[in-house]
């Protein structure tokens, strides 16, 4: 969206695409956010498009289940396509 500073845009979809969308529970002491949060590692202009930018984003592998191409698909695209920061 105009406005929104690409690097704020690539950390938000990071988070929206692995732990943003966590909802808070009593047991939040027993998981680490930080150990399984997405990372927004590298932002590149895309040459001759005006503000826009590709993000590069990785995950930890705990967030994966091992030969699910079905849960690595809604894990990335899940709730992105949706996602007000980004057009």
């Amino acid at each position: 969206q105009p406005g929104v500073p690409p690097e704020e845009a690539g950390a938000a979809v990071a988070a929206e695409s692995s732990t943003g969308t966590w909802t808070t529970v009593w047991t939040d002491g027993l998981t680490s956010l930080d150990r399984y949060k997405g990372r927004c590692y590298h932002i590149e202009s895309v040459l001759g498009e005006e503000s826009q930018f590709i993000a590069y984003v990785a995950y930890p592998l705990d967030l994966f289940e091992e030969g699910s191409v079905t849960n690595m698909f809604t894990s990335i695209v899940g709730n992105v396509f949706g996602f007000k920061a980004l057009r």
